[in-house]
């Protein structure tokens, strides 16, 4: 219920804000962005038509009148008049503001098949403005994960990366085991980025728990690249991440 009536309101925050929100850890991100971006596309329109009825029939009006009293030079025809309203109306900012809106919404929907969840930009650009205005440092988790804040956090990465994985075939993930010292670690290549894999997070794969240690890229068919290493002991909770691959190729580290 959460995801279908909230999820949409806080689809519209930058990630930062997501998660201070105590809900956010039972919110669908994927569902809450596609209704989230369609809502913003669908709202765009209707108030595009709304503004389109309003402001060219207010505009022929007045061409009309100012016509009809002189105001206007001898001569000027109907169409004309029709003319001046639309050109108006295309070069209105409040026209220019519900185009981005309409276009952003598609954007965000489109984003959600590269699992990558945008808010909307004027949010994002606050959230960036008070940040570095309150001095505080950039989370580490985009960096860590190797992935650039180009990628992720704006809205021509979110593009870019849909045309990446577009050439991407679908493969199993490569599950690969080892020890590092006294610990066993595993490494998962994936041919998706993974929502909400973020470190430190904690993952449960078969019976065993593991920590999130680190993410990077790589190179192709998988360039998704994790880091774990398995937990003496776990405890079951909401916030653990269900790691179950369908058929994966597991290997081990030499």
């Amino acid at each position: 219920m959460l995801t279908y009536v909230l999820g949409p309101i806080l689809a519209l925050l930058p990630r930062a804000w997501r998660k201070s929100v105590a809900a956010s850890e039972s919110v669908n991100w994927r569902i809450a962005t596609v209704l989230s971006g369609f809502g913003e596309s669908l709202i765009a329109l209707i108030a595009m038509m709304i503004w389109y009825s309003h402001s060219v029939t207010s505009w022929v009006e007045r061409g009309i009148n100012s016509a009809i009293t002189g105001k206007m030079p001898q001569g000027v025809t109907d169409h004309e008049i029709g003319f001046m309203g639309l050109l108006i109306f295309a070069m209105h900012p409040l026209t220019w503001l519900i185009a981005f809106a309409g276009v952003e919404g598609m954007v965000r929907l489109v984003g959600t098949f590269t699992e990558t969840y945008l808010g909307i930009l004027p949010l994002f650009v606050l959230e960036k403005i008070i940040r570095k205005a309150s001095g505080r440092i950039e989370p580490d988790t985009a960096k860590a994960a190797g992935f650039s804040q180009g990628h992720f956090s704006s809205y021509v990465g979110a593009i870019r990366e849909k045309a990446m994985l577009a050439k991407l075939a679908h493969v199993p993930d490569e599950l690969c085991f080892g020890r590092s010292g006294s610990d066993e670690v595993l490494e998962i290549r994936a041919c998706r980025r993974k929502a909400d894999w973020n470190p430190p997070r904690i993952v449960r794969y078969q019976d065993a728990y593991f920590r999130l240690e680190s993410c990077s890229d790589g190179t192709p068919p998988r360039p998704f690249h994790y880091q774990l290493r398995r937990l003496a002991a776990g405890v079951p909770g909401r916030s653990v991440l269900i790691y179950s691959p369908e058929e994966p190729l597991v290997r081990e580290k030499t």
